[in-house]
């Protein structure tokens, strides 16, 4: 489509806005939603997180209607203005899901340590939501602009249905129960002296939650090393394989990733091993995957590949694949899992936080590296080690 609405067939004239659009689109996503992740750690507002979602989830829902507005109206006339509103609405948009994400997560470490692996699993069902529907849309859509406005619009209701979860959120008696924990252990810290109302003692947080907050930026960064940048110009092999060319990647990547992401955080609801201490070394293990998937019949768009190509079986491609996203579901839930629980109680919140920034520091990471492995493949560095 490259990239429908800013594409040479719809506007007449030919310009790099079609072709770097994904690029930019990366950049005014991930950048914001960094820094809004970070900031949202030590921005005070008076300890009420309430404010923060609230605001958010608004902020979200007004961005996607002005995107289905977009969607609707004739822009081929100002293919400028309409890219740079779109860049606007995709900062403003990920501003709002930094901050939302990450207090999500600080407000989830005040539940026992399982609900964190449910944030993570909620997540993940998303994105294989997304990646059904990107499936369906694409053999039944009549148009792209058909496909993108329904997108958006199912997008709104989704995010007008968390608003209205969230208000109903204090009439839940577990809910209740473990908000009324915590103030009873506030109340029992100020009697014995210790000052749970001033700033957190930020680098002492940080220094004890290092361990796993060490290990969630890791999984993400070979993540999003791999996927989507590299996995989805995996090209097939065999010309019999049993998924054609025009849904090879939909499903080998995309649906594949997403499911097995989910399917590995949710096997965190029965199973938690290895403990705290020991996670560390299937995380680092993980690193095997980028060679492993160079190694595939990796060609990204205009280069010529000089690396030879040792996995050059698609049954192999794709069970290499399942693990990779089943290990990244599972292992990144046990990293957002242990994190709060490796500080003081009264600090559980506030290394939930630091978890969600360093779980964005790391797909940002990962996104950012991810761009080496084009140049990587015009050489045949393995003649080097002869």
């Amino acid at each position: 489509t490259h990239y429908y609405k800013l594409s040479q067939n719809y506007t007449g004239v030919e310009s790099e806005y079609g072709t770097y659009f994904l690029s930019y689109v990366g950049f005014a996503s991930q950048i914001p939603n960094l820094l809004f992740n970070w900031l949202n750690i030590f921005m005070n507002l008076g300890g009420n997180l309430t404010k923060r979602i609230v605001y958010s989830i608004l902020i979200e829902v007004i961005v996607f209607v002005v995107t289905v507005v977009l969607a609707m109206v004739d822009s081929s006339e100002w293919p400028g203005a309409f890219f740079w509103i779109t860049m606007i609405t995709v900062v403003i948009l990920n501003m709002a899901g930094g901050i939302y994400q990450n207090t999500v997560y600080g407000m989830v470490a005040k539940l026992p340590f399982k609900y964190t692996g449910a944030v993570v699993l909620g997540s993940n069902i998303s994105g294989t939501f997304a990646s059904i529907i990107a499936i369906l849309s694409s053999q039944f859509a009549s148009s792209v602009r058909t496909a993108a406005i329904y997108y958006f619009i199912t997008a709104m209701f989704v995010l007008l249905l968390c608003f209205d979860t969230y208000f109903a959120l204090p009439l839940n008696k577990f809910y209740r129960y473990h908000e009324m924990l915590k103030e009873k252990e506030a109340e029992n810290h100020k009697r014995a002296g210790i000052n749970v109302g001033g700033r957190p003692p930020y680098w002492k947080i940080f220094k004890q939650a290092f361990p796993q907050l060490f290990n969630v930026f890791f999984v993400f960064f070979i993540t999003l090393s791999v996927f989507p940048a590299v996995h989805s110009d995996v090209k097939r092999s065999a010309g019999d394989f049993v998924i054609g060319d025009d849904l090879y990647v939909s499903v080998t990547c995309f649906l594949t990733f997403n499911l097995f992401a989910m399917l590995g955080s949710l096997t965190t609801s029965w199973v938690t091993w290895p403990k705290p201490k020991h996670l560390v070394w299937p995380v680092i293990v993980r690193a095997a995957f980028l060679p492993l998937f160079l190694f595939c019949n990796y060609r990204p768009l205009g280069i010529e590949r000089v690396l030879p190509i040792y996995i050059d079986n698609d049954w192999v491609y794709w069970g290499i694949a399942v693990v990779m996203a089943y290990s990244s579901g599972y292992l990144s839930s046990l990293g957002m899992m242990y994190t709060p629980q490796s500080v003081e109680s009264q600090h559980a919140v506030t290394a939930g936080m630091f978890a969600a920034a360093m779980l964005i520091t790391g797909i940002f990471s990962g996104i950012l590296f991810s761009m080496v492995f084009p140049m990587i493949v015009q050489y045949n560095f393995l003649e080097w080690l002869h």
